[in-house]
């Protein structure tokens, strides 16, 4: 411990699960250093939208949890955020935040190499495997692929075909 650590502390900030849910969120739609629409709108609609003027925003309460959120996201690593998160979230709100940040990651139609690489450290830190992990992408993946509107001749299209999850 350096002799000034003591005036660097945290943010005050106590980790609670709907902040937590915000901050990861967040280092989800940042991890491939671009922010798409669709990530916004994403972030929007777990925040909950608000419609002021024409300008959808984020509602009520939520816009000061984004503002806490944000301030953390700029100033802690996602390692950090891991070891003060996953002490305070219970299973059901771990696979919660799981499936928003899925959602999130595959919202654009595509996950870049550093979103995938994101979520495999949230999988990790929130002590989730792949293979338990897997039905919720399936049907997350399956709920994102509107290709099945534009191309007539995608696989999923052909006569018989049925979706169905796999079985661990």
């Amino acid at each position: 411990m350096g002799l000034f650590d003591m005036f660097k502390g945290d943010s005050g900030e106590v980790m609670t699960p709907p902040l937590a849910l915000a901050i990861s969120m967040l280092y989800m739609i940042g991890a491939d250093g671009e922010i798409a629409n669709e990530e916004i709108g994403q972030l929007l609609m777990v925040l909950g939208g608000d419609d002021k003027g024409g300008v959808i925003g984020v509602g009520g309460n939520n816009q000061k949890l984004l503002e806490r959120a944000m301030k953390y996201w700029k100033s802690k690593s996602v390692e950090n955020f891991f070891s003060e998160a996953a002490p305070v979230l219970g299973d059901a709100q771990r696979i919660c935040i799981l499936t928003n940040l899925c959602d999130s990651l595959l919202s654009d139609g595509h996950a870049a190499p550093a979103e995938q690489m994101m979520f495999q450290k949230f999988l990790a830190a929130f002590d989730v495997s792949e293979e338990r992990f897997k039905p919720f992408f399936e049907v997350i993946a399956t709920k994102n692929d509107r290709s099945v509107f534009s191309k007539k001749d995608h696989p999923k299209n052909r006569a018989g075909f049925k979706v169905s999850l796999s079985k661990n």
